[in-house]
């Protein structure tokens, strides 16, 4: 699933690709992906003005010049991109929003989990997901004092409640295993079993990673491409994820694999200890 880094980076090249576009027309060939009654969806959204895309997590949020919001999730595969308008459908192409300059905004999907919410600007928390959203991994929003007693009240392990995005928007499996690393500390360790440093520095390797991911254009694993159509590029730059079998860049150690809440978790046996 793209995480935050990587929906920013989606963010940000549409803002340069579709800012200011007017829609001329809709076709939804798999109307689930639409939780709106798509008929109701498609007669609010003709002839408005994309006015800007905002971002809430791994929520994109389509500022429409009519005073509406399109809530978008990727989910798993979802994926946005831009072209000449009558381009040939790809069959995994789901959503086209027609543009009045001759082009088309294209929402492919291969596994059909992505969701598309309509609902008036401002009334973002109202879609299931961003109701209880947690503050965004950046250094004036999430706080030493909100992680510590965050982290101090749960028993939960600390890689799992690091996914939950009613604690922190936006981190997934493969920035709670970097952050993790960098931070020395097992996956598997209670979050109350932290100490004051530990938290500390927990932190300011959360908000330095998400920031060199954004940079870096996010993380390309499987599919995620940015709306230009190109992979991103800071897979090149993971220390940990992925790279179970080699060994650890500061000890050397063969890096482990293993399931933690049901997730891929990859850690250094010997530097970070449960």
């Amino acid at each position: 699933m793209p995480e935050l880094p990587e929906v920013e980076t989606v963010r940000r090249g549409l803002n340069r690709l579709v800012k200011g576009a007017t829609i001329a027309d809709i076709d939804v060939y798999w109307p689930k992906i639409i939780n709106n009654d798509v008929a109701l969806f498609k007669q609010r959204l003709i002839n408005q003005t994309i006015q800007t895309i905002d971002r809430r997590g791994k929520y994109l949020l389509f500022r429409f010049s009519n005073g509406l919001t399109m809530v978008s999730h990727l989910r798993m595969e979802g994926k946005y991109n831009v072209v000449p308008r009558g381009e040939a459908r790809d069959k995994h192409t789901h959503v086209v929003f027609h543009l009045t300059d001759d082009r088309d905004l294209l929402y492919n999907d291969t596994r059909k989990f992505g969701r598309m919410t309509l609902v008036p600007t401002g009334e973002e928390l109202s879609v299931a997901g961003l109701r209880t959203i947690g503050p965004e991994p950046v250094a004036d929003q999430l706080t030493l004092a909100y992680l510590t007693a965050t982290l101090e009240h749960s028993k939960k392990m600390i890689k799992p409640l690091l996914m939950d995005q009613s604690k922190i928007a936006g981190i997934g499996n493969i920035y709670a295993d970097e952050t993790l690393w960098m931070s020395k500390i097992h996956p598997m360790r209670p979050a109350n079993s932290l100490t004051a440093d530990e938290i500390a520095t927990l932190r300011d390797n959360i908000i330095t990673e998400m920031a060199l991911a954004i940079k870096g254009h996010g993380t390309t694993v499987h599919s995620f491409s940015t709306a230009f159509g190109e992979a991103g590029q800071f897979q090149n730059h993971l220390h940990v994820y992925g790279r179970e079998g080699e060994p650890c860049e500061r000890c050397g150690t063969m890096i482990e694999k293993i399931k933690v809440a049901q997730r891929g978790t990859h850690f250094c046996p010997l530097e970070q200890r449960l």
